[in-house]
């Protein structure tokens, strides 16, 4: 269970307050507009920016002081953060260890997560040679090999295609309910709420809202999110 316990961020003019709780192995959607704190939010998460006040907790456990690197989270950017002159193996093998020094059965984790996300002849390209979906799905494979109960995106897949989006969000689906991983999408398009997640937290006005169910608050948008989608 991720909660926010009474978080607030200050820098400078711009403020973000959450107060909620995700319970274990939901799939939440995070949407408002541009500049609202979308970001700040995963990036609180994700131990890259600290609260101004509050607690970030899983589990009952304050993470205040953990590096990213030591939290129980995996975060996928939308430029999905591969490295050019590495393979797509070493690429996904960065999950297990940052020095490649990957044993037997390492390598063979590193074949089946790639099989799983339909990469399975593509081990030894380079990133230039993918296009964007299979990109996505090296850096899909690299996050399901770090096993990390908590997956953040943060619009991973707004440069693709409305089909190939799809494919990639009911990719994200099925992988998440197989590892029982608990997911926070920030997302700019409602479609893609209604299609992953089971509830959504609307970030607006400096202030992060509790996670309402995805068909209730579409249903009946609140005046903030129907301002957003322009009369939704």
């Amino acid at each position: 269970m991720l909660t926010l316990e009474g978080v607030e961020y200050v820098q400078g003019d711009f403020s973000l307050k959450a107060d909620f709780t995700v319970q274990a192995g939901a799939r939440v959607a995070v949407i408002g507009p541009s500049g609202g704190g979308k970001t700040t939010l995963l990036s609180m998460i994700a131990g890259f920016s600290a609260p101004t006040r509050g607690r970030v907790l899983w589990r009952g456990n304050d993470m205040a002081g953990a590096s990213p690197g030591t939290r129980p989270v995996s975060i996928l950017f939308q430029d999905n953060n591969l490295f050019p002159h590495l393979t797509v193996a070493q690429n996904v093998g960065l999950g297990l260890r940052a020095d490649l020094r990957l044993t037997g059965a390492q390598k063979g984790q590193v074949e089946a997560a790639l099989v799983r996300v339909d990469l399975g002849g593509y081990w030894a390209r380079k990133p230039a040679a993918l296009s964007g979906g299979q990109i996505s799905r090296v850096a899909l494979a690299r996050m399901l090999l770090r096993a990390k109960p908590l997956l953040l995106l943060d619009e991973p897949f707004a440069a693709l295609g409305p089909a190939l989006r799809d494919e990639m969000l009911d990719l994200v689906a099925e992988l998440v309910v197989e590892t029982k991983a608990t997911l926070l999408m920030v997302s700019h398009n409602p479609e893609d709420a209604k299609r992953i997640a089971q509830s959504v937290v609307l970030v607006s006005g400096g202030v992060a809202d509790v996670p309402v169910e995805t068909g209730v608050i579409f249903a009946d948008p609140p005046a903030a999110l129907r301002a957003y989608l322009g009369g939704f």
